[in-house]
C-alpha cells in the first residue's frame, strides 16, 4: 500500500515565509530589541486598566463588526463609519484587500524593496507581483505608474516606506494618483504616519476623500503601542470598505484589542507625547550616524536604514553579539528601530566601530 502525501498549492513550494524580527539573546547583559519597529513604551496606565477590565469578558465572542471601534475611528478622522473597516493589524487588512481583488491573472504593483509581507500576501491571493525598484531609496512613482497594466488590480504605496523610512511628497503622489486608472485600487500604507514631521508629505485620509479608488491603511501597532493586540484599520469609500469587511475572518479582532484601541484613541494626546520622544531620538540617531560617516536616507518613520550590501550579515552578527537584535535584509541592508536612549546608544556604539560603511 502506498501512502500519498496531502496535496497543497504549488505556490508553497517556493513560498517566502514571513520572518518576524528576532528577539535578542545575551548571556552577559542587557538586551535591546530593535528589529520590529515596536514602540519602546508600554501602553498608558489608562489603557492598561481598560485591557484588564476587558479581560474579564473573554469568555464571550467579540463584536464581529467592531462597532464601537469603527465609530471611534470614524469620529477621530472625520469620515463616515461605513468608510472604515478593521482587521488583525494593517497587514491583516492588506490580506483582506488582496483576497478581495486577487485571482489568477491579476497583478499587484509595489516598490521593492518595501514591506516584505506584500509578496507573501500577493502569492496567497493568487495574484502576480510586479516589483518596481526603488530610486534613491524611495518609491519611483513614475515607473510604478508605467508598470500599471489592464491586469493591475491594486498598487501599494508604503509612505513612509518600510524598511528605508523614505517618503513621497504631495505633488508627486497626486500626479501618480491622477495617472492610476479608476478601476485600479491604490492603497496608501501609512503604518508610520504618526512619526512624520515633513510637512510636504500628504495625509492619505485627505487624499482619499474625492478619490474612490484610494484606500488608506493605518495601525495601532506602532505609535499607539499595541503591537501585541494586532489591530489595524482601513479608510476608503464604501465599495472598498465593504469588500474588506466581506473578506474578514470572523472575530479576528478580539475584544481586548477593540477596547484597547478605543481607549488609545481617547488618550491620543498623551500617546503622541511619546511619539515626539521617538522622533527626537530618531533625529539624534541619524545625525550621529551621518557624523560617523554613514550615508543614511532621511527617515520619517521610527527606524533608520543602513545600506550594507554584502556586509549586512556581518553587521547583524556584530549587533547580536552585543545583545541587540536588528532586522537584516540579506545582501541589502539593515533596518534598526528607534528604541529608548540606552538602546539607541548601544546601537550607535556598534555602528561607530563597524569598519564597512555605505555599501
Amino acid at each position: 500500500m502506498t501512502h500519498a502525501s496531502p496535496r497543497f498549492r504549488s505556490v508553497l513550494d517556493s513560498f517566502p515565509v514571513y520572518r518576524p524580527g528576532r528577539t535578542p539573546v545575551s548571556a552577559t547583559g542587557k538586551t535591546h530589541k530593535l528589529s520590529s519597529n515596536e514602540s519602546p513604551f508600554a501602553p498608558l496606565p489608562s489603557v492598561v486598566e481598560v485591557i484588564a477590565e476587558a479581560a474579564r469578558s473573554v469568555n464571550r465572542y467579540p463584536d464581529n463588526g467592531a462597532q464601537m471601534l469603527t465609530q471611534a475611528i470614524a469620529d477621530r478622522f472625520g469620515v463616515p463609519a461605513q468608510h472604515v473597516a478593521v482587521g488583525c493589524g494593517s497587514v491583516g487588512v492588506a490580506q483582506q484587500l488582496l483576497e478581495a481583488v486577487g485571482e489568477p491573472g491579476a497583478e499587484v504593483v509595489y516598490a521593492w524593496r518595501s514591506f516584505e509581507a506584500y509578496p507573501t500576501l500577493a502569492d496567497l491571493a493568487a495574484a502576480e507581483s510586479v516589483r518596481v525598484p526603488l530610486r534613491d531609496e524611495t518609491h519611483d512613482l513614475a515607473a510604478m505608474a508605467d508598470a500599471i497594466t489592464p491586469h493591475t488590480r491594486l498598487v501599494f504605496v508604503c509612505n513612509p516606506n518600510n524598511p528605508t523610512g523614505t517618503v513621497v511628497h504631495a505633488a508627486e503622489l497626486e500626479d501618480f494618483l491622477d495617472r492610476a486608472p479608476a478601476d485600479c485600487l491604490v492603497v496608501l500604507d501609512e503604518a508610520y504616519r504618526e512619526y512624520i514631521r515633513d510637512e510636504a508629505v500628504p495625509d492619505g485620509v485627505n487624499l482619499y476623500r474625492d478619490r474612490p479608488n484610494v484606500a488608506v491603511l493605518r495601525t495601532f501597532s506602532k505609535a499607539y503601542g499595541l503591537a501585541g493586540l494586532r489591530t489595524g484599520f482601513l479608510i476608503a469609500h464604501e465599495p472598498v470598505a465593504a469588500a474588506v469587511r466581506m473578506t474578514m475572518l470572523p472575530f479576528s479582532v478580539n475584544s481586548i484589542a477593540q477596547a484597547a484601541a478605543v481607549a488609545s484613541l481617547a488618550a491620543e494626546d498623551e500617546l503622541l507625547e511619546r511619539v515626539e520622544f521617538t522622533v527626537k531620538e530618531r533625529t539624534r540617531v541619524r545625525e550621529a550616524l551621518v557624523a560617523d560617516g554613514w550615508t543614511i536616507p532621511p527617515t520619517e518613520a521610527n527606524f533608520v536604514w543602513l545600506r550594507l550590501g554584502e556586509y549586512t550579515a556581518e553587521f547583524a552578527a556584530a549587533c547580536e553579539a552585543e545583545g541587540i537584535a536588528v532586522r537584516p535584509f540579506a545582501a541589502e541592508g539593515a533596518r534598526i528601530s528607534i528604541g529608548d536612549a540606552d538602546a539607541n546608544d548601544a546601537f550607535l556604539a556598534i555602528a561607530r566601530a563597524f569598519p564597512h560603511r555605505n555599501a
